[in-house]
């Protein structure tokens, strides 16, 4: 009995190894492969604190749809810091270009011109009478003297007061407008950088596409360009494949190729976008039958229309598509 099963089973073992070494090889123009991805791997501009995820694994989003946020606490503050500073740099410059910003000042400045003028016209008054008291021989030259002070006294009054309503009323120098305006284009530049950063924050998808992975949750820190959310652009999608060295000549880029597998739908295709220049020994992911090519070049071909569903790692067979099928499409 024991006998009996040993014989099957060596039998059993016999067949298998027969159809894996007999079994009929593909044709000489099908080349085997597997789907692979460009994924994009999106992470924050700047080191922070997670604050919240909008998408999960395997989410389809489309182009602007938030993907993650993370915290604005540290930059909110410098934000209304650099408001503060703005509010007064603008106030001086209002201050500085104004030319009559004080008209409280420059009525009382201009009070005490009038009375400075008001005092020259006695000072002159007294003066006149004195000189002609004096020619007359009523005065002596004394009270001449102090009438001609009184008066050079007052016109200096007059000409200080005059010049102090006239600089009031003029605008500052140029040169200090010049400086605080600058002051002020930094200060809102600043503002402008800093609202960036802030919106910058809030991670977006840069493309349609499926979410692949997820890396960190809220409340991880995450250094600034490490990735937080994996996505694949269904444009990002290709398929590898391999082509012995006598068959290089049957592909070359830009040619359409049918792609088929185990289960899949027909009329799945891609066009040849690469092909690489230099030779390499057949991948292990490759099982050729009889390993009759030890040499193969890699090849690549981007998925169009139904072939951008297939999914990451999916096995395929590539071949040229006939020309009748492409120019129908």
């Amino acid at each position: 009995m024991k006998r009996l099963a040993f014989l099957i089973a060596l039998a059993l073992v016999a067949v298998v190894v027969w159809r894996i070494a007999y079994r009929p090889a593909p044709p000489a123009d099908v080349f085997l492969g597997y789907v692979e991805g460009e994924i994009l791997y999106i992470g924050p501009y700047e080191t922070e604190r997670v604050a919240s995820l909008a998408v999960s694994a395997g989410a389809q989003v489309k182009k602007g749809d938030p993907l993650f946020t993370m915290s604005t606490t540290l930059l909110d503050r410098a934000r209304d810091e650099a408001s503060a500073r703005i509010a007064q740099l603008e106030a001086q410059v209002e201050n500085v270009q104004a030319a009559m910003n004080r008209p409280e000042q420059i009525a009382v400045l201009q009070a005490g011109l009038e009375r400075a003028e008001a005092a020259l016209q006695l000072s002159r008054s007294d003066y006149d009478r004195q000189r002609k008291l004096y020619a007359e021989g009523h005065v002596a030259k004394a009270a001449l003297d102090r009438a001609e002070m009184a008066r050079a006294r007052d016109e200096a009054s007059v000409k200080e007061a005059r010049r102090q309503v006239e600089a009031s009323r003029m605008a500052s120098r140029s040169q200090e407008i010049e400086a605080a305006e600058a002051n002020l284009k930094q200060a809102r530049a600043q503002l402008d950088a800093m609202n960036i950063r802030v919106k910058r924050q809030s991670v977006v998808a840069p493309a349609e596409g499926v979410v692949q992975d997820v890396f960190f949750r809220p409340g991880e820190i995450v250094t600034a360009g490490q990735p937080v959310i994996a996505l694949l652009p269904p444009e990002n999608r290709k398929v590898r494949f391999f082509v012995s060295e006598p068959e290089l000549p049957k592909i070359s880029l830009g040619e359409r190729m049918r792609i088929t597998c185990d289960g899949c739908v027909d009329n799945l295709y891609g066009r040849v976008s690469f092909i690489a220049s230099r030779q390499e020994y057949t991948p292990p992911v490759i099982f050729s039958d009889k390993e009759r090519a030890k040499l193969v070049f890699k090849a690549e071909a981007r998925l169009e229309g139904a072939a951008r569903a297939l999914p990451l790692g999916m096995p395929v067979a590539v071949a040229p598509a006939p020309e009748s099928t492409e120019s129908a499409q």
